[in-house]
């Protein structure tokens, strides 16, 4: 090669050498050195095999290839290899290698260093390795969240036991929810609350343990009975819970929540809502119950007011406690929400089924109106006939 050649050789950032038959390198471009760190003298003959290559078995798998390339006819679809070389100093360069025939029957080998796009790529594999753990991590995490919330969360064999007919149809949004069902038996009077906490997900779950909590102090161990007196307890002990500290700033966090308290031995429900209703069905006719106008937790400087109301139970009264995740899901011909009134339509239409049917044929009404769309909230209702 000529001064000018070599000069150009020298300030590549590839390698080009030059193999025989025997696997002999009888070239090296002088760009080795910057590269490799190695003379070129070095790197002739069985050289370049002995010193930019690991071990024996590389080198015999990397001449064992050569020698192939040898037979083929052409490698003008040789598709490029990548292959990591020793460095005089110890160090390792990938070498990203096309290979073509030569004159005089030899291998023409160009290799360009690729090392620094290698290490970014490891760097990310190492990063994308690191996510996906933390990922898993994470969703075990959640997982093992949605047992515990599922073991607080009463057994509907028992709310079924308590009347003559009921069903529970939860479908939380995420694994975790944020609504949750209440029941509760002392002699002859039933609890049963359905809860919307702020949120759905991890944050919304969080909030439906604290308030089982605080719920099932008020009820069980205080012993309050009167649904108005609940939810004034329940919204004071969850406004102290989350508001400890006097300096920190105030949370906004709360629950809707709609409680019934069944007495079969004067055989009549006392109903009182926190921004949630309570919907009966009577000889094919719907009453609605609105809740009163306050959340629980939230507006603790508003002077709130929670009324009950009592009703006379008949036989075949079908009630209906519900979150407004299933009236809000998106859906439809044109994408909007479902909506109450649809809601009370379906439940209407459905009061020839049992109450297993009821669920079964509510949560194929809410897919079918939703299509492709995403579950936009927690979906919770609570049917109980009489």
């Amino acid at each position: 090669m000529s001064l000018v050649t070599d000069a150009i050789l020298e300030k590549l950032n590839s390698l080009i050498i030059v193999v025989n038959q025997d696997g002999c390198v009888e070239y090296v471009s002088p760009s080795a050195k910057r590269i490799l760190g190695f003379e070129t003298d070095q790197l002739m003959g069985e050289g370049w095999w002995n010193l930019t290559l690991n071990n024996e078995e590389e080198r015999a798998d990397i001449k064992a290839l050569t020698f192939q390339q040898f037979k083929q006819d052409s490698l003008l679809e040789a598709v490029p290899y990548e292959r990591l070389l020793k460095t005089a100093t110890g160090g390792d360069k990938w070498i990203l290698w096309n290979t073509s025939k030569g004159p005089m029957n030899t291998l023409v080998g160009i290799g360009h260093d690729i090392t620094d796009r290698k290490k970014k790529e490891q760097k990310l594999a190492l990063k994308h390795k690191l996510l996906e753990q933390q990922n898993k991590d994470m969703l075990d995490s959640i997982q093992y969240a949605s047992r515990i919330q599922e073991a607080v969360l009463p057994d509907i064999n028992k709310i079924k036991n308590a009347f003559k007919d009921a069903f529970v149809l939860y479908q939380p949004k995420d694994v975790v929810s944020g609504d949750y069902y209440f029941f509760y038996k002392r002699n002859n009077k039933v609890f049963i609350a359905v809860v919307d906490c702020t949120g759905h997900g991890v944050p919304g779950a969080l909030m439906s343990i604290i308030a089982h909590g605080i719920l099932k102090d008020v009820i069980v161990k205080k012993g309050l009975e009167e649904p108005s007196e609940i939810l004034y307890a329940l919204d004071d002990e969850l406004h102290l819970l989350l508001n400890k500290q006097k300096n920190e700033e105030m949370t906004y966090d709360g629950m809707d929540v709609s409680l019934g308290v069944f007495d079969f031995e004067s055989n009549t429900l006392t109903y009182s809502g926190a921004f949630r209703p309570m919907l009966l069905i009577r000889d094919m006719e719907i009453i609605e119950f609105e809740g009163n106008r306050f959340p629980i937790g939230f507006y603790a400087d508003v002077k709130k007011e929670f009324v009950s109301r009592k009703i006379d139970l008949q036989v075949n009264d079908t009630f209906y406690f519900f979150t407004d995740g299933y009236c809000d899901q998106f859906g439809g011909e044109f994408k909007k929400k479902l909506n109450r009134k649809r809601f009370k339509e379906l439940l209407l239409s459905a009061q020839s089924m049992e109450m297993d049917e009821q669920e079964s044929f509510l949560q194929y009404a809410l897919l079918n109106w939703r299509q492709e769309e995403l579950q936009v909230d927690d979906v919770l209702v609570m049917g109980i006939r009489i």
